[in-house]
């Protein structure tokens, strides 16, 4: 199954990131403005058995990403980590592993971790693979650098 990892060193402490991703509005500011997509329905929590919900615009049809947590595991000064996995969505399947792990006393690092099947298995892969990666990565940049930008401000 296709993998896709996004790591970023920060310059704020591990117990602050992961603090942030768990604040209420992390989610939504973790949207790139160029996507189509709203948050209908933001997670409690990061801790299991949560759920989200995002709506997603594809032309003119709207499609429900629905997300379940698990794995959730505060670290305290080390970081934490926490998963969602698609209970649908556009995926046939995607587990999402975010962790923060500290790098010293005033630094970590970030890291998305995906695993992902895109529907119609390799069909899907081959017409629509490169695009996906491609919008993934583009995400992801945006995403990590959201996160900087909230929490070194803080760190200073």
């Amino acid at each position: 199954m296709p993998t896709f990892v996004k790591q970023s060193r920060l310059l704020a402490p591990a117990r602050a990131v992961f603090a942030w991703h768990q604040s209420p509005g992390a989610l939504q500011a973790l949207i790139p403005p160029w996507e189509p997509v709203t948050v209908e329905q933001p997670p409690k929590s990061l801790r299991d058995g949560e759920i989200a919900v995002l709506v997603m615009k594809v032309g003119p049809l709207k499609r429900r990403w629905v997300a379940r947590h698990f794995g959730f595991e505060d670290r305290g000064d080390d970081g934490g980590v926490f998963n969602d996995e698609q209970v649908k969505g556009p995926f046939a399947s995607w587990t999402h592993r975010h962790s923060v792990v500290a790098d010293g006393p005033g630094a970590c690092v970030l890291e998305d971790h995906i695993v992902y099947r895109l529907p119609l298995g390799a069909v899907g892969q081959f017409f629509a693979g490169w695009f996906v990666r491609r919008k993934l990565e583009r995400m992801f940049a945006f995403r990590h650098e959201a996160t900087r930008k909230a929490v070194e401000a803080g760190a200073r």
